[in-house]
């Protein structure tokens, strides 16, 4: 069995204002969590993160599997050591603030290149900078760390954070997951651009968002770094890392869109029919959504046993084994509704899943499929799953609000959420109702919005309708609603 030692360092930058004695700024702590719904202690006050760049070097164990010495077990410990810069602005006058961090030994911390103090309790890590930093400055904090990167344990019984395979490791965020293996402020409302370096051993590849800049081999020929970069704006849970072996593939869309593709050697047959379409689907959701609001695409397929659920990670989704066709174009289509237009909180989860899921019916009713019609019918009858308890799970909740953080990717996010999108297209018509999800995806583009934007916003682009029964009953209502 390999184990993994892992080198990251964070250098956080944030900018910094001087004060002291009598004349200096009355500053007061951020806040420990932004008051989430579901995720209370998630994100923090006081600041807005405009930009991350995270430098991570990973040495996996390459001692002899049959040596079970002392000696071996001890160079075996998976490890992390990192640098990470940060850019933030104080959105109030700042005496502390907080980061988001779970798990391993912060060995030094500084703001603006000064040494700050600091103190840990759970996921947080408070900071107390030197002098208190005013509203509206930016200012710069590094933190290095190293330890043994955690796997969190979500809600719902997944695995997120640092996940080790065999051949490499993999952080997915979904919902809590970044803060597992880079502090910040781990919550949708805040996004960033982020420069991401990742140093591998020769052989190994790593993969992350955005697009390649560069990839270079160090003078013994023993390690190679990959630096990406994301210039658009990204929620910290989409975020990701890919370390291992992958064929890669490079392409463009018909449009000129960049296509990086990697692929477990293991899944390459089984997933090259189905990655063969992307560029179609692209092409598709593109003409149904909008222009596409990122500067590449693509996808990362490991292996089954990598991680238990796909995710739609920024630039290309992540995919546990190969994909099939609705699957590739569920993730994708987050690229609008999800990953562009990011939830302000999680209890909005609906508008990322309910979005992918019609996307899925629409997909399948334009290639010879049942229609968005009779699907919604066969929800609504109890007909679709194979299994009456999850045509039952449908009703669990509204869409809306879940009950609890361990739900917010039940049944009713994904499948209800996609019946109000269809009462929304039987209300407007066609023609109105693409206007609708094309104008949300281009009016928030790179932002956040709730469930109360949506609804308000649908209302302003078909003012003559009335939308109180779809509101009361489909997307806030208890229960099966009395009539489809």
């Amino acid at each position: 069995m390999r184990t993994v030692a892992l080198s990251l360092s964070l250098t956080l930058t944030l900018g910094l204002t001087a004060c002291g004695g009598p004349s200096g700024v009355h500053a007061t702590p951020g806040s420990a969590g932004v008051g989430d719904p579901y995720f209370p202690k998630s994100g923090n006050g006081g600041y807005d993160v405009t930009h991350y760049d995270l430098t991570l070097a990973y040495t996996p164990d390459t001692s002899d599997a049959s040596d079970t010495s002392e000696t071996r077990d001890s160079a075996a410990a998976p490890t992390l050591t990192a640098t990470a810069t940060i850019t933030a602005r104080a959105t109030t006058p700042l005496s502390t603030f907080d980061l988001d961090f779970q798990g391993m030994k912060v060995n030094s911390l500084t703001v603006d290149g000064k040494m700050a103090s600091w103190t840990r309790s759970g996921q947080e890590l408070k900071v107390r900078p030197p002098a208190a930093l005013r509203k509206g400055r930016t200012f710069r904090t590094t933190v290095r760390y190293s330890g043994t990167p955690e796997t969190i344990t979500d809600p719902d019984g997944s695995d997120e954070g640092w996940l080790p395979t065999a051949d490499g490791a993999l952080a997915l965020g979904e919902p809590t997951g970044s803060m597992a293996w880079f502090p910040g402020n781990d919550h949708p409302s805040d996004k960033a651009t982020y420069d991401i370096t990742i140093t591998v051993p020769k052989g190994l590849q790593a993969v992350s968002n955005g697009e390649l800049r560069s990839e270079t081999t160090t003078g013994t020929a023993r390690a190679t770094t990959y630096s990406w970069h994301t210039p658009q704006p990204m929620a910290t849970y989409l975020a990701t890392v890919a370390i291992g072996h992958y064929d890669i593939t490079r392409t463009t869309t018909r449009n000129g869109l960049p296509v990086y593709v990697a692929v477990d050697p293991q899944e390459a047959a089984a997933s090259r029919k189905v990655l063969a379409k992307l560029p179609e689907i692209m092409e598709w959701e593109e003409y149904n959504f909008g222009p596409y609001p990122f500067s590449s695409t693509g996808a990362i397929v490991d292996r089954g046993g990598d991680a238990g659920y796909a995710l739609e990670t920024q630039n290309r989704p992540f995919f546990p084994g190969a994909p099939d066709t609705a699957t590739l174009v569920h993730e994708l289509a987050h690229q609008w509704y999800g990953d562009s237009v990011t939830p302000k909180t999680w209890r909005d989860m609906w508008l990322n899943e309910g979005f992918a899921t019609y996307a899925e019916w629409l997909w399948a009713e334009d290639h010879d499929g049942d229609t968005a019609q009779q699907t919604f019918d066969a929800l609504y009858k109890g007909t679709y799953f194979d299994d009456k308890a999850d045509d039952d799970a449908v009703w669990a909740f509204p869409p809306a609000t879940p009950t609890s953080a361990a739900h917010i990717s039940d049944s009713p996010v994904y499948e209800r959420g996609a019946m109000v999108l269809h009462k929304i297209r039987r209300t407007v018509g066609d023609a109105r109702f693409y206007d609708i999800i094309q104008g949300w995806a281009a009016t928030h583009r790179h932002g956040n919005a709730n469930t109360a934007d949506f609804t308000a916003y649908v209302e302003k682009m078909a003012p003559t309708k009335d939308f109180t029964e779809i509101w009361k009953n489909w997307l806030y209502g208890h229960g099966k609603p009395a009539r489809p």
